[in-house]
């Protein structure tokens, strides 16, 4: 039985390429939207694998013709722009995050497509001192969560005028392999694999970690489920608050390092907080979603991907620093 068309976008970013790989593994056919310039290190073994249309998402004509000629049944868009720290364009951050999902969708509607798969992010509820839910009031702060609370409001909104089936994963805190080198994971991690460890921050400063592989699970139920709401919103936990002091002392215990964690040793961002954690009862309760791998457990499988290829390890090294 041949696999169904599909439409990614953000394919060469962490979750992005390995939604990919899921797809490839269940047969699907992969068409991935990437602007002319992207970082590939994360799917140049996949080219041969798949169709890349370069196409950028704020030329809406482009995209418009690229999506006719797919005709994909399915599509996920992951293309953001501002996630990190370092992605501080507010100009880029607005028209990638707004205009390039509006464009996207308008696209997409000229077609018959069954599902378009939003990705939402945690930070569009801002500081709060509990699990927030999907309905609660949101309080973005900053520009980058002003941008997807903005892109979550089109994709409902856009379900419900339409019947269209337009649900948005608000993600948490997601892991694993092709992390960006970076991030508080893959540092911890390298640093590690020396016995070291990198520059901390406050050890109170909290995570809902969910490891990669639970989060294509989500994808693919919020794709191909029948959901009541066209529209609807689901949070991507495990409802588990981890504090960096917790996450490495993990780190530590299973890759047996000695040196002792110096915190504060590195400023807070403005987006720490020692209160970080979800609540995904709704996901759970009408998609039977839920987290698999623990924190532990996910820990070890990062640390064997990386030390089963020696080109990733040393890619990541070199990151690092």
């Amino acid at each position: 039985m041949p696999g169904k068309k599909v439409i990614i976008t953000g394919a060469a970013g962490f979750i992005g390429a390995n939604l990919v790989r899921r797809l490839l593994e269940r047969g699907d056919e992969p068409h991935i939207l990437l602007p002319p310039a992207y970082p590939d290190w994360r799917i140049r073994n996949l080219k041969s694998q798949v169709s890349i249309h370069p196409v950028d998402l704020l030329d809406r004509e482009g995209l418009e013709k690229t999506v006719q000629a797919v005709a994909p049944e399915l599509i996920f868009h992951l293309a953001v722009y501002g996630a990190y720290s370092f992605q501080e364009d507010i100009d880029r951050i607005l028209q990638t995050n707004i205009i390039g999902t509006a464009n996207l969708v308008q696209a997409c509607l000229k077609t018959d497509f069954s599902a378009l798969v939003n990705t939402g992010s945690s930070s569009e509820y801002g500081f709060k001192d509990h699990p927030p839910l999907e309905d609660e009031y949101i309080e973005p702060n900053s520009y980058y969560s002003v941008s997807k609370a903005a892109a979550t409001h089109f994709c409902r909104f856009t379900a419900h005028k339409t019947g269209r089936k337009i649900p948005t994963l608000r993600l948490y805190n997601i892991y694993g392999p092709y992390e960006e080198p970076a991030r508080l994971i893959p540092a911890l991690l390298v640093k590690g694999f020396d016995k070291k460890l990198p520059p901390l921050v406050n050890p109170a400063i909290s995570r809902d970690l969910v490891y990669i592989d639970d989060v294509t699970d989500a994808y693919l139920l919020a794709a191909e489920s029948q959901l009541n709401d066209t529209g609807a919103i689901y949070n991507i936990s495990t409802g588990i608050q981890s504090t960096l002091k917790d996450i490495v002392a993990q780190v530590r215990k299973i890759i047996a390092i000695p040196e002792e964690p110096q915190w504060g040793s590195m400023k807070d961002r403005r987006w720490d907080t020692e209160i970080w954690i979800g609540d995904s009862s709704k996901i759970r309760s009408e998609l039977g979603w839920q987290p698999k791998i623990s924190l532990e457990e996910g820990l070890k499988k990062t640390i064997e991907w990386l030390e089963g290829d020696d080109e990733m390890l040393e890619y990541y090294k070199k990151s690092v620093g």
